[in-house]
């Protein structure tokens, strides 16, 4: 489908775009996800029906605009909170040619890296809800729709919603930037990993990392970590504390919520003994899922 084709026809006749080939219908959302009696109770909204003044970007494209939905596609968007981080892989899955506010015909476009190039994928702007709540992603700011728009192009790409429903970040991390991936497991890690790590961040890498456990069931352990799950790896830096150093990685939960609660915790007294300058750069204490 040509995007730019597309949405001059539709601004041509003045209609809304809707696309025929990832329709508003259960064959998208996919017919094991949710009950048979939930599934019929789907409606399909666009974020102008929902929102006045609706947005695609506001204020720049942040993980913090991200909250995951009824889907267990933890391992997407733990990719996309690390592509957020990174503008120039970024500019590549979402282009800039669109929005709300000029030339809207309610059809919006994204690309994926499958098989050695670049694909285009087009999706009209029809979200589905459930009882009232976006059974996709959403968006943390109410009007702004860059998060649910993009995972609606991955399940069209992957054939429905319920096939995001579990998945391997690596996969994921590939898909949003045509790279190669490396991964390390935590049961016998390399002794220079942090090092790896703080290198990786350095270089403008895209980190992720998930935990062992069942990801339908999602069990929250009393440390505040969740099993089954997959996060993003926003930070690696080395801090000066007591008297050495002390390496300390950053990581995201895509829930937008639920933190660690153990040492380097927001709330953890280690950070009484860093230097105010260091804790200033480094501490947010806010339950927005980022943690140390």
């Amino acid at each position: 489908q040509d995007f730019k084709e597309l949405r001059a026809l539709c601004l041509s006749q003045g209609l809304l775009f809707e696309d025929a080939t990832f329709p508003a219908h259960t064959s998208s959302i996919g017919a094991t996800l949710l009950p048979e009696e939930k599934l019929r109770q789907i409606q399909w909204k666009r974020p102008t029906e929902l929102q006045r003044n609706p947005y695609l970007i506001m204020d720049g494209v942040s993980r913090f605009d991200i909250m995951q939905g009824e889907i267990g596609d933890c391992w997407m968007l733990a990719a996309l909170g690390s592509l957020t981080l990174r503008k120039q892989f970024l500019e590549n899955v979402l282009p800039r040619d669109q929005g709300f506010q000029d030339d809207y015909a309610g059809i919006f476009h994204f690309r994926f890296w499958q098989y050695g190039e670049w694909v285009d994928v087009v999706i009209d702007d029809r979200l589905p809800f459930l009882n009232g709540r976006y059974l996709s992603v959403h968006p943390r700011t109410s009007n702004e729709f860059w998060p649910s728009l993009l995972e609606k192009a991955y399940a069209k790409l992957r054939g429905s919603y319920q096939n995001l429903n579990g998945g391997y970040l690596s996969d994921a991390l590939v898909d949003l930037t045509g790279g190669v991936q490396v991964q390390f497991s935590l049961k016998d890690p390399p002794p220079d990993l942090e090092e790896i790590l703080k290198a990786a961040d350095k270089s403008r890498c895209l980190m992720g990392c998930s935990t062992s456990g069942q990801a339908r069931r999602n069990i929250e352990l009393r440390n505040g970590i969740v099993q089954g799950h997959a996060y993003t790896v926003t930070g690696a830096v080395k801090i000066p504390y007591k008297n050495g150093w002390k390496h300390i990685i950053r990581v995201w939960n895509p829930w937008g919520r639920g933190e660690w609660k153990g040492p380097w915790s927001d709330d953890s007294p280690q950070w009484d003994r860093v230097e105010p300058e260091y804790r200033e750069a480094l501490l947010r204490n806010k339950d927005d899922g980022e943690f140390w």
